[in-house]
């Protein structure tokens, strides 16, 4: 249902969305000229009109500035900005730092969102590396690979372990400004090409305790996406720049299927039943995984409102409905690929960068087969394997 809004913020939501329309068109443009995955990152410039449309605002609490919206609300962002381009949308995803930071203390993240809630955010979690505990904090060296988005980040975050001290020795995140990390330009692939994730270097940084956090521990906010399960939506956000590929996948086989007559002179897609045929089975099962990413949303959000807890089930339901969403919508893209013939297989085809986009995402360790297993687990009464939800 469509929120109710007052005329004055019915126009600021259609100025946003409107302003929000002329950016993916920009980004759909570049990402096809190859710039994003020549460069290897998204350009500054688009990141700058991240943060106009309000990416990195959209979940940090109203107390700081920011917008405080929902999870579905925030996915469906992501979706929109990944049917223009894979790799921005993944890029995008990590606008949902907030929830990742909301263990720091109240008084760090205060000084955090001190000049606006529009802070970018970058991490390299793996693997934890030892910190030192010394006088002022922890020293933080070693080097962390996968560190999407990091190149136009303003802060970011690396793993450590805690040595030689009384405390709990948990793996933490240390948050500290960008200038104080190297970023070795070690990103290469064929699928999410341009997301720049890249290996954080850090050499010898004192890093104050209270800019540390345990991974994984209460929140230190208490809005209701704070209370949402951390580990289960950063999965999402990742997952969800899978459907908005595969929409996109789909729209241009509809379109040429439409229009495009065949080289060969064979029947044009449009003409060919079995190609309707495939075309319709793609649109269904895409929106049927669509439709059970956002009911197990919804359904878990509702109780937050509500605030009750959230049940060991429902939990469960958004890490599986977020491996569901990536294996079919990677489907789908091959699907579309394999009935569109040669033309599909050129560099700048926006079929090819979809099958390359949305595979990649199936290789992530939050979307892998195990995650089938430790679904199942749960399904079937097992106690959920520590640091699956």
């Amino acid at each position: 249902m469509e929120p109710l809004l007052y005329p004055q913020n019915r126009q600021q939501s259609q100025k946003k969305q409107d302003t929000l329309g002329a950016l993916l068109e920009i980004v759909r443009e570049r990402a096809l000229t190859g710039e994003f995955d020549a460069l290897r990152h998204i350009p500054d410039d688009i990141i700058q009109r991240f943060r106009q449309v309000g990416v990195y605002r959209a979940l940090v609490p109203s107390r700081f500035g920011g917008d405080e919206q929902g999870a579905a609300a925030f996915c469906e962002l992501i979706e929109q900005i990944s049917e223009a381009d894979g790799s921005a949308g993944w890029v995008a995803s990590f606008g949902m730092s907030p929830v990742y930071l909301a263990a720091l203390p109240l008084q760090t993240l205060r000084h955090l969102y001190a000049h606006g809630p529009d802070v970018v955010f970058a991490g390299g979690i793996f693997p934890p590396q030892p910190a030192q505990v010394v006088a002022g904090g922890m020293n933080v060296r070693g080097r962390w690979k996968f560190a999407s988005g990091c190149m136009g980040a303003d802060v970011v975050g690396v793993g450590i372990t805690p040595q030689h001290s009384d405390k709990s020795g948990l793996p933490r995140m240390a948050v500290m400004p960008r200038y104080r990390v190297r970023i070795e330009e070690t990103w290469n692939t064929v699928g999410l090409a341009g997301t720049g994730s890249h290996d954080l270097v850090v050499e010898d940084v004192v890093v104050p305790e209270e800019w540390t956090f345990v991974r994984g521990s209460t929140a230190n906010l208490d809005e209701p996406i704070f209370r949402y399960p951390a580990l289960a939506f950063a999965t999402q956000v990742l997952s969800v720049v899978g459907l908005g590929v595969a929409r996109r996948a789909l729209n241009e086989v509809r379109s040429q299927a439409e229009k495009t007559p065949s080289v060969t002179v064979a029947p044009s897609l449009g003409q060919r039943p079995a190609a309707l045929m495939d075309i319709a089975r793609a649109e269904a099962k895409l929106r049927s995984a669509r439709a059970f990413f956002y009911d197990a949303i919804n359904e878990v959000w509702l109780r937050l409102l509500a605030g009750d807890d959230i049940a060991l089930q429902q939990a469960n339901m958004l890490r599986l409905s977020s491996t569901h969403a990536v294996r079919v919508s990677a489907g789908v893209c091959r699907d579309m690929q394999m009935m569109t013939g040669m033309g599909s297989i050129v560099r700048n085809s926006p079929l090819a960068r979809c099958v390359n986009d949305a595979q990649a995402i199936t290789q992530h360790a939050f979307m892998g087969e195990h995650t089938w297993q430790l679904a199942g687990a749960v399904l079937c009464g097992q106690p959920a394997q520590p640091g699956w939800l």
